[in-house]
């Protein structure tokens, strides 16, 4: 009998203590900031653009590229999302600047499943909603063996090299004049007189090194965005052109977050979906490369 007892109590320490690691939630909040200056640049190229316009494009490249995310995590699986907040009065931007958002596409929630690896991330893309599902793509980390401390915490660093598609607007960059001059040389139906497009004076490169910096202190393999699959929660991520810092993190908070895939959308996978969008962004760019005045020229922009 007293074997039972005892059998008994070490069997509902177990089940509290599995319950309590099932229950397990931590926040992190993220300040993500992405490199503009190449894009302002070319808007302060701009000699017909007044000061003050110059200065409503610049707040609103800030308000683009400078943003705050919160991610929700447990041991399994975790929501990343864009902190909701009010735009300023003002703060609509041009015709570019809504162009240019709407070809970046505006995501609600990123959920990963690092237990079966697996993402959904549900998309709006230039008017239409997108729930993409598939398959986590396994990063190769190779660990560093420098540490720091972020937010009181001892992280350790890690890098990998990413691919970058086509349709990874964030990462674009515009080119330089040498490039353009290749490029535009090997174009067979090139006007030398058309007027520059922002989307068509950018390439993407094809691959890039992440640095990641992450805390074995909270042991979960989650991240930022669509990073992962390192032994603790990664407080920071560098891509060479977006660095996502976490600015503070609250483990068991009192309120539990709903830690789900989103339900709502055209379900579709990462592939279909990619060439949908580089589909529409080559319908834009031929749209926006023909002469002024031309067949299909002038009065078609912005009609799509």
């Amino acid at each position: 009998m007293r074997n039972r007892k005892g059998f008994l109590v070490v069997l509902g320490l177990a089940l509290g203590l599995n319950s309590q690691a099932q229950e397990f939630q931590g926040m992190a909040i993220y300040q993500s900031k992405t490199s503009s200056a190449d894009m302002t640049d070319r808007f302060k190229n701009d000699k017909n653009m007044t000061p003050d316009r110059q200065k409503q494009i610049e707040e609103r490249m800030k308000s683009m590229f400078e943003k705050t995310f919160i991610l929700n995590f447990d041991k399994t699986g975790s929501i990343y999302k864009e902190e909701e907040k009010l735009e300023a009065p003002g703060q609509g931007g041009d015709g570019r600047m809504r162009m240019m958002g709407s070809m970046m596409g505006t995501g609600g929630t990123f959920y990963k499943n690092v237990k079966d690896k697996t993402y959904t991330v549900d998309k709006e893309f230039m008017g239409k909603a997108f729930l993409v599902k598939d398959s986590l793509t396994k990063l190769n980390w190779k660990m560093e063996g420098e540490t720091r401390v972020i937010g009181g915490y001892n992280c350790f660093k890690a890098t990998a090299v990413v691919d970058i598609k086509e349709t990874d607007i964030g990462s674009f960059r515009p080119r330089s004049d040498e490039e353009k001059r290749k490029e535009d040389a090997a174009e067979k139906e090139k006007e030398k007189d058309k007027k520059t497009n922002l989307l068509d004076n950018i390439k993407a490169p094809t691959e890039r090194v992440v640095t990641a910096w992450y805390t074995p202190e909270i042991p979960v393999n989650q991240g930022p965005d669509k990073y992962w699959g390192l032994p603790g929660l990664i407080l920071e991520i560098n891509d060479g052109k977006t660095v996502m810092l976490c600015s503070k993190v609250v483990l068991n908070p009192k309120e539990k977050a709903v830690i789900k895939p989103a339900t709502s959308g055209k379900v579709i996978g990462q592939k279909e979906y990619d060439e949908t969008v580089e589909k529409k962004i080559k319908e834009y760019r031929d749209a926006n490369s023909r002469p002024q005045g031309g067949p299909g020229g002038g009065g078609n922009r912005g009609g799509r």
